[in-house]
């Protein structure tokens, strides 16, 4: 993501939808499609098996691994732990095993369809309730899909999770454009508002003229774009990283100076969180915002691809190190390696960072939206959204929700909060 500056649709019909999906054996090729049809409009199926060479040459990488010396404080004042590393290598080199997660993904039914000129693939699960309404739900950097396998089926299913038919929801997870298994963008131009404009053309294209969106980190300014370009098909938004910062705030925290005046408890651990964040948390934010093709470790060391992606921001990073040393607590070891291997096979390190550079758009400033908005408010986010931000930059905000556990990656995290979140924000209007 990028700091704070001072201040299409479809209806293409879709072919009867086929409920499971298939895997076919080719170990030459990573990417499992049909042969594509003349239409561009056209959805395919799709499934994916990483080659046994592949993963092969994923485990003699990580056993090469050219260490660095440790860090010189105690602390990870000075970025990823040399300790935390080695216990992720040594996990991911003996006891992790794509195959589990490769099976679960291929569990659902998995499709791509060109839009723009770039292959853009997707998650598509129906519900077997009637009167389920269609939600996209889109991940952020450096997540993927896997950020949301947990909420699929509490969504697709809820009577069999602890809700009712009423709560049921049709799914939709895209990987964007660069990411994952969709197509890398071979021009420039693809930022969040594109990448709108794209969710909006698939979701007609997949029979949806009234839809629900929902998204954190990169999802956040896609979803938001989607509603202010189709607010008339957009019944509601969901986010847990609300783009909410007033603006005085951002001068102060963006600075590094003392607070505003006036702020209440909650308005002052968020400005805090905030001005910690832009002074200490944005080195990666930066490098990929100015020089992203600079990243070819990245994309040549497993290691370095790791280390890279858990340096996301300090409380994540402290979630994920917990976890190498035996405390799951929101993610598991097997959570953590499954994302990063998928960014190793599909080779998607650098081609992914290019969205910072892409992107124009200042985080977290208000955009004046005007469909109903529904927020979970975590407090290990990068800013804990206090309710009064909220309310102050959602003219119709419908549901807010602080929650006393959680952060960045929330459906990841806390899949089942998330999900209450969505059912109880969106029922009102459903």
């Amino acid at each position: 993501m990028t700091a704070p500056t001072p201040p299409g649709g479809g209806g293409d019909t879709l072919a009867p939808e086929p409920t499971t999906t298939t895997q076919t054996e080719t170990p030459k090729r990573t990417f499992v499609l049909e042969e594509r049809p003349q239409a561009e409009t056209s959805i395919r199926l799709f499934s994916f098996r990483a080659s046994d060479e592949d993963l092969a040459d994923l485990k003699r990488r990580i056993a090469a691994t050219r260490w660095p010396d440790r860090e010189l404080v105690n602390d990870a004042s000075q970025g990823v732990q040399l300790a935390t590393m080695q216990k992720l290598a040594d996990y991911w080199l003996n006891s992790h095993d794509w195959r589990k997660v490769e099976a679960k993904i291929n569990s659902y039914p998995n499709f791509i369809t060109n839009i723009d000129g770039v292959d853009i693939h997707f998650i598509h699960v129906k519900s077997k309730h009637p009167d389920a309404k269609p939600l996209v739900v889109t991940h952020g950097w450096p997540g993927s899909i896997i950020e949301q396998l947990k909420i699929i089926d509490p969504l697709t299913d809820p009577t069999s999770f602890g809700g009712s038919a009423e709560d049921a929801f049709d799914v939709v997870i895209p990987s964007l454009p660069g990411y994952g298994f969709s197509g890398k963008p071979t021009k420039l131009g693809w930022d969040p508002q594109r990448i709108a404009r794209a969710w909006i053309t698939l979701m007609g294209r997949l029979g949806y003229d009234r839809f629900f969106a929902s998204g954190g980190d990169w999802g956040t300014p896609v979803t938001e774009q989607i509603a202010l370009q189709a607010p008339r098909e957009v019944i509601a938004i969901h986010t847990n990283m609300p783009f909410a910062m007033p603006a005085d705030v951002a001068r102060a925290a963006f600075a590094g100076g003392p607070p505003p005046e006036g702020l209440d408890a909650d308005e002052l651990r968020a400005f805090e969180q905030l001005k910690f964040f832009f002074g200490k948390g944005l080195a990666y934010a930066q490098e990929m915002g100015n020089r992203p093709q600079t990243l070819y470790a990245v994309d040549d060391s497993p290691i370095g691809l790791a280390a890279w992606i858990i340096d996301h921001d300090i409380d994540s990073y402290r979630l994920i190190a917990r976890a190498f040393d035996g405390v799951a607590e929101g993610l598991t070891r097997d959570d953590v390696l499954d994302n990063i291997t998928l960014y190793w096979l599909t080779k998607t390190g650098v081609s992914s960072s290019r969205l910072y550079w892409e992107n124009k758009l200042a985080f977290f400033v208000p955009l004046g939206q005007t469909v109903p908005v529904v927020i979970s408010s975590f407090p290990e986010e990068l800013y804990q959204v206090p309710k009064s931000w909220a309310e102050k930059a959602y003219s119709n905000l419908i549901y807010y929700q602080r929650h006393p556990k959680g952060g960045h990656f929330a459906a990841w995290e806390q899949p089942q909060a998330f999900v209450d979140d969505l059912r109880n924000g969106f029922r009102s209007l459903r």
